[in-house]
């Protein structure tokens, strides 16, 4: 992201009333002890640094501090903590505007700087994702605030579960479902990644642009209530890792494309078809035998299984649409079954 690109976010939100200037830092203003409304003014503060820049490609720091939503800061503390983690990333006196957002369920800080200092030279990266870890545990135990780390030990593996917005958190919750649809499911294009996160109440949009006449393409998700209404703002793919946006998403889906056409994997269900087919003796009985084997148990593994029931129902309608009236006998019964043999594959 650009400097202006990263100032005009914030500034667009300080307009919109849902985030204002908190602190600064060496920032020229036109009013004492905080950094300027004026976006020109801001953006005056780091000409300096960006024209002196050697050689660096991504001059531009746009950092998001997020507490959990229990741990309620005031303003003076929210301004402490960028302070304090800027400190500790090595970027203390540079300057750096921080804005307050409380657009979300849980009040958060961004912090706008630049990593170059007044020579041009690029202030230390290295080990920075490794840095910013410890910073984080070490800031969570200076302001009391609750451990990220213990948070991810104690549910190491996220659950498949609908987000329901009422309940807030909303990050943390589609964060939890993302990650679990990923461990859960081996989609192969992105409608399939969306149709499923649509029944678990999460939206995914591609959005394309371009960027000095590169194009992207970039991933935002949103939450939706049971209707399929958008309830929330939308965030951006980063805010979950890499692994959920556009790039990563393809590299995952040709990978389980090929893993599905050399054989590596298959819809259990296949097999299923196939043996209610032999059993049954009309459509009615067939759909009895599937839904005696994919009746969904109590509790979270439920909601599991009635989200791939209703897959499974979708495969049925399409698979009686595929053979169409086929009688069991002869080889009209032959021929049903190997159509319906190889079709989950292309249907799932």
């Amino acid at each position: 992201m650009s400097l202006y690109g990263a100032l005009a976010y914030n500034y667009e939100k300080v307009a919109a009333g849902t985030a204002e200037i908190l602190s600064g830092n060496r920032m020229i203003s036109d009013r004492l002890g905080l950094p300027s409304e004026d976006m020109r003014l801001a953006l005056l503060s780091f000409e300096n640094y960006l024209l002196a820049n050697r050689n660096t490609e991504k001059p531009v720091l746009h950092i998001s501090l997020s507490p959990a939503p229990e741990d309620r800061l005031t303003d003076g503390r929210l301004a402490e903590l960028a302070e304090r983690y800027m400190q500790k990333m090595g970027y203390g006196n540079q300057p750096y505007i921080t804005y307050k957002h409380t657009d979300t369920h849980n009040t958060h800080i961004h912090i706008v700087s630049v990593c170059v200092d007044e020579q041009g030279k690029k202030i230390s990266d290295a080990y920075e994702h490794r840095r910013s870890m410890t910073a984080c545990r070490e800031l969570e135990v200076d302001f009391g605030l609750r451990n990220g780390a213990d948070a991810e030990k104690r549910n190491p593996k996220a659950e498949l579960r609908k987000v329901d917005a009422s309940l807030g958190d909303v990050r943390h919750q589609v964060g939890n479902t993302l990650k679990a649809v990923l461990e859960s499911y081996r989609f192969q294009t992105f409608g399939e990644y969306n149709a499923l996160l649509s029944t678990l109440n999460i939206e995914a949009k591609q959005v394309r642009g371009e960027y000095n006449g590169t194009p992207y393409t970039s991933i935002v998700y949103s939450v939706t209530d049971d209707t399929g209404k958008v309830v929330s703002p939308p965030f951006k793919s980063s805010r979950f890792g890499k692994r959920f946006g556009n790039e990563q998403l393809e590299k995952r889906m040709l990978i389980n494309l090929k893993a599905l056409k050399d054989g590596k994997w298959a819809p259990s269900i296949q097999a299923d078809i196939v043996r209610a087919l032999r059993q049954a003796d009309s459509r009615k009985r067939f759909v009895e035998l599937l839904r005696q084997r994919h009746r969904p148990p109590h509790g979270m593994r439920a909601e599991r299984l009635t989200h791939g029931q209703g897959v499974f129902c979708q495969c049925v309608q399409r698979l009686f649409q595929m053979v169409g009236k086929h009688t069991r006998k002869g080889t009209g019964r032959t021929f049903r079954y190997r159509t319906l043999a190889a079709s989950p594959s292309r249907i799932l």
